[in-house]
């Protein structure tokens, strides 16, 4: 993975808030290359491995409810370049018509196979096809979609220097989100004025000191808050994150 020349982004990201995080990003070639090779190599493994787990989960998404297997929706990724990410549905098929775009806590929306997927994260594995296919990353900013995108600020846009992926620390530190947005009264605002900042602080505080080896620690912590041995909560309000080890007694 190379990086465009300044001149070759989108005049939207040609900017002094872009700029510093551009010019960090260019001094990684190395870290930068390792990780498509990691994504590239990872993802084609995972697929094989995993082919079983797809047939398997597709089977009992389909016995759950009605409606296709996989759910695809356009997202904003590197450059602010469109594409349709791969997810195993856990909506109902009309979902986007009866509420908003981001999920709450308690969403009735949500079928009884889509609860057990998502508490396990497994509705995100299909993305690995997004990952081979350099459309995503295993680590990088969520992909948004275009709606939220457009409400970025200068320095926001920083974050589509790289693909967009499958975890990150901000991710990690907002797992809780559907339960943040089940308490306000406006879930639509709440994550565009609060939300939103808070993940970008983290995502733009990884791309400046962005690193191959970096990476690999992000997917250890998420590894591990996906095992129950953090506890990391947020305060959606001020955006501040306190990470508590889990005693396993």
């Amino acid at each position: 993975m190379i990086l465009k020349k300044w001149e070759a982004l989108p005049v939207s990201m040609q900017t002094e808030a872009v700029k510093p995080y551009y010019d960090a990003l260019k001094r990684k070639t190395l870290s930068l290359i390792l990780k498509r090779l990691f994504d590239i190599v990872v993802s084609l493994f995972l697929l094989i491995l995993l082919s079983p787990v797809f047939l398997v989960l597709s089977i009992m998404i389909k016995a759950d409810s009605k409606g296709p297997v996989m759910f695809r929706q356009v997202r904003v990724t590197q450059y602010g370049k469109t594409f349709r990410i791969f997810k195993f549905r856990t909506m109902v098929t009309n979902a986007e018509q009866l509420g908003t775009q981001v999920t709450v806590g308690g969403d009735s929306r949500i079928t009884k196979m889509g609860h057990r997927l998502r508490k396990c994260r497994l509705d995100e594995l299909p993305q690995l096809l997004n990952i081979l296919r350099g459309e995503m990353s295993f680590v990088g900013t969520r992909p948004e979609v275009e709606k939220y995108v457009a409400r970025y600020t200068p320095e926001m846009m920083a974050t589509l220097l790289l693909p967009a992926g499958v975890t990150s620390l901000a991710s990690v530190y907002y797992k809780d989100e559907a339960e943040l947005l089940n308490n306000t009264e406006d879930a639509d605002r709440t994550y565009t004025e609060l939300v939103l900042p808070g993940k970008m602080r983290y995502n733009l505080r990884a791309i400046k000191t962005f690193g191959f080896w970096n990476d690999i620690k992000v997917l250890f912590i998420t590894i591990l808050a996906m095992l129950g041995k953090e506890n990391m909560e947020v305060d959606i309000a001020s955006g501040k994150t306190e990470v508590n080890q889990k005693n396993n007694e």
